[in-house]
Protein backbone atom coordinates (compact mmCIF):
# COMPACT_ATOMS: atom_id res chain seq x y z
CA UNK A 1 0.00 0.00 0.00
CA UNK A 2 1.61 3.20 -0.81
CA UNK A 3 1.23 6.43 1.47
CA UNK A 4 2.42 9.81 1.17
CA UNK A 5 4.98 11.45 3.04
CA UNK A 6 3.64 13.23 5.64
CA UNK A 7 5.17 13.18 8.92
CA UNK A 8 4.24 10.70 11.73
CA UNK A 9 1.71 11.94 14.83
CA UNK A 10 4.00 14.53 16.86
CA UNK A 11 7.29 14.48 14.50
CA UNK A 12 9.26 16.29 12.49
CA UNK A 13 10.75 15.17 8.78
CA UNK A 14 9.83 13.42 6.39
CA UNK A 15 7.73 10.16 6.50
CA UNK A 16 8.00 6.96 4.57
CA UNK A 17 5.64 4.24 2.95
CA UNK A 18 6.11 1.62 6.32
CA UNK A 19 6.57 -2.25 4.91
CA UNK A 20 4.04 -4.23 7.37
CA UNK A 21 6.01 -6.99 9.34
CA UNK A 22 5.53 -8.47 12.41
CA UNK A 23 5.35 -6.56 15.88
CA UNK A 24 8.49 -6.98 17.57
CA UNK A 25 9.59 -10.35 18.60
CA UNK A 26 6.21 -12.21 18.22
CA UNK A 27 7.54 -14.11 14.96
CA UNK A 28 10.54 -15.02 16.56
CA UNK A 29 8.65 -16.58 19.41
CA UNK A 30 6.46 -18.28 16.93
CA UNK A 31 3.21 -16.07 18.11
CA UNK A 32 0.62 -14.62 15.23
CA UNK A 33 -0.67 -11.78 16.65
CA UNK A 34 -3.91 -12.19 15.09
CA UNK A 35 -4.03 -15.25 18.10
CA UNK A 36 -3.84 -12.31 20.82
CA UNK A 37 -7.46 -11.48 22.71
CA UNK A 38 -6.48 -8.22 22.83
CA UNK A 39 -6.31 -5.75 19.86
CA UNK A 40 -2.72 -4.94 19.25
CA UNK A 41 -1.34 -1.56 16.55
CA UNK A 42 2.55 -1.22 16.18
CA UNK A 43 3.72 2.07 14.49
CA UNK A 44 7.55 1.96 13.77
CA UNK A 45 10.18 5.20 13.86
CA UNK A 46 8.05 6.67 11.50
CA UNK A 47 5.03 6.64 13.20
CA UNK A 48 3.11 4.48 10.28
CA UNK A 49 1.50 1.35 11.17
CA UNK A 50 2.98 -2.02 10.62
CA UNK A 51 0.66 -4.83 12.99
CA UNK A 52 -2.89 -4.35 13.26
CA UNK A 53 -4.17 -7.74 14.39
CA UNK A 54 -7.76 -9.46 13.99
CA UNK A 55 -8.74 -8.16 17.02
CA UNK A 56 -8.15 -4.49 16.62
CA UNK A 57 -9.56 -4.93 13.39
CA UNK A 58 -13.13 -6.37 15.49
CA UNK A 59 -12.67 -3.72 18.31
CA UNK A 60 -12.20 -0.77 15.44
CA UNK A 61 -14.27 -1.78 12.53
CA UNK A 62 -11.42 -0.82 10.26
CA UNK A 63 -9.94 -3.75 8.24
CA UNK A 64 -5.78 -4.43 8.53
CA UNK A 65 -5.61 -3.72 5.08
CA UNK A 66 -7.08 -0.07 5.29
CA UNK A 67 -4.84 0.62 8.53
CA UNK A 68 -1.93 -1.11 7.48
CA UNK A 69 0.63 1.55 6.19
CA UNK A 70 -1.58 4.38 7.68
CA UNK A 71 -0.42 6.71 9.95
CA UNK A 72 -1.04 6.10 13.26
CA UNK A 73 -3.33 8.69 13.79
CA UNK A 74 -5.69 8.43 11.13
CA UNK A 75 -5.95 4.40 11.52
CA UNK A 76 -6.59 4.96 15.34
CA UNK A 77 -7.98 8.40 15.56
CA UNK A 78 -9.21 8.18 19.12
CA UNK A 79 -10.44 11.13 21.32
CA UNK A 80 -10.35 11.37 25.30
CA UNK A 81 -13.62 12.23 26.70
CA UNK A 82 -13.37 15.58 26.31
CA UNK A 83 -13.35 15.47 22.55
CA UNK A 84 -9.39 16.26 22.40
CA UNK A 85 -7.54 14.56 19.73
CA UNK A 86 -5.34 11.72 21.73
CA UNK A 87 -2.54 11.39 19.58
CA UNK A 88 -1.79 15.46 19.45
CA UNK A 89 -2.36 15.30 23.24
CA UNK A 90 0.37 12.50 24.02
CA UNK A 91 2.71 13.13 21.16
CA UNK A 92 4.67 10.04 21.81
CA UNK A 93 7.37 11.03 19.11
CA UNK A 94 8.49 14.53 19.68
CA UNK A 95 7.34 14.58 23.90
CA UNK A 96 9.87 14.28 26.97
CA UNK A 97 12.42 11.77 26.14
CA UNK A 98 11.78 10.02 29.45
CA UNK A 99 8.10 8.57 28.35
CA UNK A 100 7.70 5.04 28.57
CA UNK A 101 4.10 5.10 27.06
CA UNK A 102 0.41 5.65 28.63
CA UNK A 103 -1.39 4.17 31.06
CA UNK A 104 -4.64 2.18 30.57
CA UNK A 105 -7.80 4.79 30.52
CA UNK A 106 -11.05 5.54 28.19
CA UNK A 107 -10.87 6.73 25.07
CA UNK A 108 -13.57 6.51 22.71
CA UNK A 109 -13.42 5.51 18.34
CA UNK A 110 -15.26 7.80 15.48
CA UNK A 111 -18.83 7.30 16.07
CA UNK A 112 -18.49 7.42 19.96
CA UNK A 113 -17.88 4.17 20.94
CA UNK A 114 -15.51 3.83 24.15
CA UNK A 115 -12.52 1.47 24.21
CA UNK A 116 -9.79 1.14 27.15
CA UNK A 117 -6.35 2.07 25.44
CA UNK A 118 -2.44 1.76 26.91
CA UNK A 119 0.46 2.32 24.81
CA UNK A 120 3.99 1.47 25.39
CA UNK A 121 6.82 3.55 23.63
CA UNK A 122 9.94 1.03 22.65
CA UNK A 123 13.06 3.23 22.86
CA UNK A 124 16.43 1.96 21.51
CA UNK A 125 17.78 3.52 24.65
CA UNK A 126 16.46 5.11 27.89
CA UNK A 127 15.81 8.54 26.04
CA UNK A 128 16.74 7.75 22.73
CA UNK A 129 14.18 8.33 20.41
CA UNK A 130 10.76 6.55 19.82
CA UNK A 131 11.89 3.48 17.67
CA UNK A 132 8.03 1.75 17.90
CA UNK A 133 4.73 3.10 19.58
CA UNK A 134 2.58 -0.43 20.89
CA UNK A 135 -0.97 0.15 21.98
CA UNK A 136 -3.44 -1.91 23.25
CA UNK A 137 -6.88 -1.81 22.69
CA UNK A 138 -9.62 -3.74 24.82
CA UNK A 139 -13.28 -3.40 24.52
CA UNK A 140 -14.89 -2.37 27.58
CA UNK A 141 -18.34 -4.31 27.24
CA UNK A 142 -16.72 -7.48 29.53
CA UNK A 143 -15.95 -4.50 32.11
CA UNK A 144 -19.33 -2.59 31.66
CA UNK A 145 -21.18 -6.02 32.20
CA UNK A 146 -18.67 -6.70 35.40
CA UNK A 147 -19.66 -3.20 36.71
CA UNK A 148 -23.38 -3.63 36.22
CA UNK A 149 -23.10 -6.97 37.96
CA UNK A 150 -21.78 -5.37 40.72
CA UNK A 151 -24.04 -2.80 41.24
CA UNK A 152 -27.17 -5.32 40.89
CA UNK A 153 -24.85 -7.39 43.97
CA UNK A 154 -25.27 -4.20 45.58
CA UNK A 155 -28.57 -3.01 44.92
CA UNK A 156 -30.02 -6.76 46.03
CA UNK A 157 -27.41 -6.92 49.11
CA UNK A 158 -28.66 -3.07 50.41
CA UNK A 159 -32.63 -4.23 49.67
CA UNK A 160 -32.23 -7.64 51.49
CA UNK A 161 -30.28 -5.93 54.62
CA UNK A 162 -33.05 -3.17 54.94
CA UNK A 163 -35.95 -5.60 56.05
CA UNK A 164 -34.42 -7.27 58.53
CA UNK A 165 -32.28 -4.15 60.18
CA UNK A 166 -35.64 -2.39 60.20
CA UNK A 167 -36.90 -4.75 62.12
CA UNK A 168 -34.00 -5.43 64.26
CA UNK A 169 -34.25 -1.36 65.01
CA UNK A 170 -37.81 -1.33 65.53
CA UNK A 171 -38.44 -3.87 67.95
CA UNK A 172 -35.11 -3.14 69.91
CA UNK A 173 -36.27 0.75 69.74
CA UNK A 174 -39.50 -0.60 71.51
CA UNK A 175 -38.59 -2.89 73.92
CA UNK A 176 -36.14 -0.14 75.34
CA UNK A 177 -38.34 2.51 75.49
CA UNK A 178 -41.55 0.87 76.54
CA UNK A 179 -40.35 -2.63 78.40
CA UNK A 180 -42.25 -2.43 81.30
CA UNK A 181 -45.00 -2.15 79.33
CA UNK A 182 -45.22 -5.81 77.48
CA UNK A 183 -45.89 -9.31 78.63
CA UNK A 184 -42.98 -11.40 78.89
CA UNK A 185 -44.77 -13.50 76.30
CA UNK A 186 -44.56 -10.62 74.06
CA UNK A 187 -41.01 -9.51 74.86
CA UNK A 188 -40.03 -13.08 73.90
CA UNK A 189 -41.79 -13.16 70.67
CA UNK A 190 -40.33 -9.95 69.82
CA UNK A 191 -36.60 -11.17 70.78
CA UNK A 192 -37.08 -13.95 68.72
CA UNK A 193 -38.20 -12.03 65.70
CA UNK A 194 -34.83 -9.99 66.34
CA UNK A 195 -32.78 -13.12 66.74
CA UNK A 196 -33.95 -14.63 63.57
CA UNK A 197 -33.52 -11.47 61.63
CA UNK A 198 -30.04 -10.85 62.91
CA UNK A 199 -29.30 -14.53 61.47
CA UNK A 200 -30.78 -13.53 58.19
CA UNK A 201 -27.75 -10.42 58.10
CA UNK A 202 -25.27 -12.86 58.89
CA UNK A 203 -26.14 -15.50 56.26
CA UNK A 204 -26.07 -12.80 53.71
CA UNK A 205 -22.78 -11.58 54.96
CA UNK A 206 -21.48 -14.82 54.48
CA UNK A 207 -22.92 -15.42 51.28
CA UNK A 208 -21.25 -11.99 50.37
CA UNK A 209 -17.42 -13.15 51.55
CA UNK A 210 -18.20 -16.12 49.51
CA UNK A 211 -19.06 -14.13 46.46
CA UNK A 212 -15.96 -12.32 46.89
CA UNK A 213 -13.63 -15.25 47.01
CA UNK A 214 -15.13 -17.14 44.20
CA UNK A 215 -14.86 -14.16 42.01
CA UNK A 216 -11.13 -13.60 43.84
CA UNK A 217 -10.28 -17.18 43.24
CA UNK A 218 -9.26 -17.49 46.98
CA UNK A 219 -12.33 -19.56 47.99
CA UNK A 220 -10.35 -22.30 50.69
CA UNK A 221 -11.19 -25.82 50.61
CA UNK A 222 -10.03 -27.63 53.96
CA UNK A 223 -9.94 -31.01 53.25
CA UNK A 224 -11.03 -33.67 55.80
CA UNK A 225 -12.55 -36.96 55.40
CA UNK A 226 -16.14 -36.82 55.06
CA UNK A 227 -18.78 -39.11 54.94
CA UNK A 228 -21.36 -38.16 52.86
CA UNK A 229 -24.07 -40.09 53.42
CA UNK A 230 -23.92 -38.94 57.31
CA UNK A 231 -23.97 -35.63 55.74
CA UNK A 232 -26.81 -35.94 53.97
CA UNK A 233 -28.72 -37.45 56.95
CA UNK A 234 -27.95 -34.69 59.35
CA UNK A 235 -29.92 -32.41 57.16
CA UNK A 236 -32.88 -34.38 56.52
CA UNK A 237 -33.21 -35.19 60.44
CA UNK A 238 -32.78 -31.09 60.98
CA UNK A 239 -35.67 -30.72 58.54
CA UNK A 240 -37.75 -33.59 60.30
CA UNK A 241 -37.33 -31.85 63.55
CA UNK A 242 -38.17 -28.65 62.34
CA UNK A 243 -41.77 -29.82 61.29
CA UNK A 244 -41.50 -31.62 58.22
CA UNK A 245 -43.06 -35.39 57.52
CA UNK A 246 -40.14 -37.54 57.56
CA UNK A 247 -41.87 -39.29 54.72
CA UNK A 248 -41.30 -36.14 52.10
CA UNK A 249 -37.64 -37.65 52.38
CA UNK A 250 -35.82 -40.05 50.19
CA UNK A 251 -31.89 -41.04 50.83
CA UNK A 252 -30.26 -43.95 48.84
CA UNK A 253 -26.78 -44.68 49.79
CA UNK A 254 -25.25 -46.82 47.16
CA UNK A 255 -22.58 -48.30 49.18
CA UNK A 256 -19.78 -48.96 48.86
CA UNK A 257 -18.92 -45.42 48.79
CA UNK A 258 -15.18 -44.03 48.19
CA UNK A 259 -13.17 -42.84 50.65
CA UNK A 260 -14.00 -39.08 50.29
CA UNK A 261 -11.92 -35.95 51.29
CA UNK A 262 -13.35 -32.64 50.74
CA UNK A 263 -14.27 -29.30 53.21
CA UNK A 264 -17.24 -30.84 55.99
CA UNK A 265 -18.35 -26.78 55.96
CA UNK A 266 -18.74 -26.13 52.64
CA UNK A 267 -19.71 -29.85 51.66
CA UNK A 268 -22.72 -28.71 54.49
CA UNK A 269 -23.59 -25.52 52.83
CA UNK A 270 -23.74 -27.15 49.38
CA UNK A 271 -25.98 -29.85 50.30
CA UNK A 272 -28.03 -27.41 52.66
CA UNK A 273 -28.81 -25.13 49.94
CA UNK A 274 -29.44 -27.86 47.36
CA UNK A 275 -32.05 -29.54 49.73
CA UNK A 276 -33.19 -26.39 51.12
CA UNK A 277 -34.38 -25.65 47.25
CA UNK A 278 -35.92 -28.57 46.85
CA UNK A 279 -38.01 -28.57 49.86
CA UNK A 280 -38.94 -24.63 49.03
CA UNK A 281 -39.72 -24.93 45.70
CA UNK A 282 -40.12 -28.61 45.05
CA UNK A 283 -43.37 -30.58 45.66
CA UNK A 284 -43.82 -34.54 46.64
CA UNK A 285 -40.84 -36.24 48.07
CA UNK A 286 -37.48 -34.94 47.54
CA UNK A 287 -35.20 -37.63 46.83
CA UNK A 288 -31.42 -37.64 47.59
CA UNK A 289 -28.86 -40.50 45.56
CA UNK A 290 -25.18 -40.77 47.00
CA UNK A 291 -23.76 -42.83 44.91
CA UNK A 292 -19.96 -43.56 43.53
CA UNK A 293 -19.09 -42.35 40.45
CA UNK A 294 -16.38 -41.67 37.75
CA UNK A 295 -14.39 -38.57 39.01
CA UNK A 296 -14.31 -35.42 37.45
CA UNK A 297 -10.34 -34.82 38.00
CA UNK A 298 -7.86 -36.80 36.15
CA UNK A 299 -5.78 -39.22 37.42
CA UNK A 300 -8.52 -40.21 39.61
CA UNK A 301 -11.07 -43.27 39.06
CA UNK A 302 -13.57 -42.72 41.45
CA UNK A 303 -15.77 -39.56 43.12
CA UNK A 304 -18.88 -39.22 44.75
CA UNK A 305 -21.58 -37.79 43.45
CA UNK A 306 -24.74 -36.46 45.56
CA UNK A 307 -28.44 -36.11 43.01
CA UNK A 308 -31.09 -33.88 44.82
CA UNK A 309 -34.57 -34.47 43.06
CA UNK A 310 -37.87 -33.16 44.14
CA UNK A 311 -41.31 -33.68 41.93
CA UNK A 312 -42.64 -30.38 41.18
CA UNK A 313 -42.75 -28.52 37.98
CA UNK A 314 -39.20 -28.32 37.64
CA UNK A 315 -37.01 -25.74 35.61
CA UNK A 316 -38.13 -24.40 32.61
CA UNK A 317 -36.03 -25.67 30.00
CA UNK A 318 -34.83 -22.11 28.56
CA UNK A 319 -33.62 -21.08 32.19
CA UNK A 320 -31.36 -24.09 32.44
CA UNK A 321 -28.51 -22.19 31.36
CA UNK A 322 -29.18 -19.58 34.13
CA UNK A 323 -29.35 -21.71 37.27
CA UNK A 324 -26.04 -21.03 38.74
CA UNK A 325 -25.73 -17.50 38.04
CA UNK A 326 -25.86 -14.39 39.99
CA UNK A 327 -29.56 -13.55 41.08
CA UNK A 328 -31.65 -16.21 39.24
CA UNK A 329 -34.55 -17.27 41.32
CA UNK A 330 -36.79 -20.34 40.74
CA UNK A 331 -40.00 -18.49 42.11
CA UNK A 332 -40.93 -15.63 43.57
CA UNK A 333 -39.92 -17.16 47.12
CA UNK A 334 -37.45 -15.13 48.26
CA UNK A 335 -34.39 -14.77 48.50
CA UNK A 336 -31.36 -13.30 47.35
CA UNK A 337 -30.70 -15.24 44.03
CA UNK A 338 -26.95 -15.99 45.37
CA UNK A 339 -26.87 -19.59 45.96
CA UNK A 340 -26.96 -21.77 43.45
CA UNK A 341 -23.98 -19.35 42.27
CA UNK A 342 -22.46 -20.32 45.32
CA UNK A 343 -23.04 -23.51 44.93
CA UNK A 344 -21.63 -24.09 41.76
CA UNK A 345 -18.11 -22.31 43.10
CA UNK A 346 -18.03 -24.14 45.99
CA UNK A 347 -17.77 -27.65 43.68
CA UNK A 348 -15.58 -26.05 41.32
CA UNK A 349 -13.06 -25.19 43.95
CA UNK A 350 -13.30 -28.63 45.23
CA UNK A 351 -12.52 -29.98 41.35
CA UNK A 352 -15.87 -30.88 40.93
CA UNK A 353 -18.84 -30.25 38.67
CA UNK A 354 -22.53 -29.66 38.86
CA UNK A 355 -25.26 -29.87 36.89
CA UNK A 356 -29.13 -29.02 36.60
CA UNK A 357 -31.84 -31.01 34.97
CA UNK A 358 -35.13 -32.39 34.49
CA UNK A 359 -36.17 -35.75 37.38
CA UNK A 360 -37.68 -38.88 36.32
CA UNK A 361 -40.54 -37.62 38.44
CA UNK A 362 -40.64 -34.37 36.01
CA UNK A 363 -39.15 -31.44 38.74
CA UNK A 364 -35.74 -30.26 39.03
CA UNK A 365 -32.62 -32.71 39.68
CA UNK A 366 -29.65 -31.19 40.81
CA UNK A 367 -26.30 -33.48 40.79
CA UNK A 368 -22.93 -32.68 41.85
CA UNK A 369 -19.82 -34.78 41.89
CA UNK A 370 -16.38 -34.32 43.81
CA UNK A 371 -13.19 -36.14 43.45
CA UNK A 372 -12.16 -38.02 46.26
CA UNK A 373 -9.23 -35.82 46.45
CA UNK A 374 -6.96 -38.13 48.77
CA UNK A 375 -3.60 -36.82 50.62
CA UNK A 376 -0.44 -38.31 48.10
CA UNK A 377 0.55 -40.13 51.06
CA UNK A 378 -2.78 -42.60 51.34
CA UNK A 379 -1.97 -43.17 47.66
Amino acid sequence: MSVGTSSAPGASGPGRPPAARPAGDLAGLGIDPDDLPDGLVVADEHGYVVCFNAAAERITAVPAAEALGQRLDKALPLEDLEGRRWWQLTDPYSGLAIRVGQPERNLLLPGGREVLVSARYVRGEPTGPVRRVVVSLRDTEARRRTERSHAELIATVAHELRSPLTSVKGFTATLLAKWTRFTDDQKRLMLETVDADADRVTRLIAELLDISRIDSGRLEVRRQPVDMGAAVGRHIQAYVAAGQPADRFLLRIEQPLPALWADPDKVDQVLSNLIENAVRHGEGTVTIDVTPAPSPREGEDTGTSVIVSDEGTGIPEESMNRVFTRFWRGSKRGGTGLGLYIVKGIVEAHGGVITVGRAHGGGAEFRFTLPVAAPAYLA
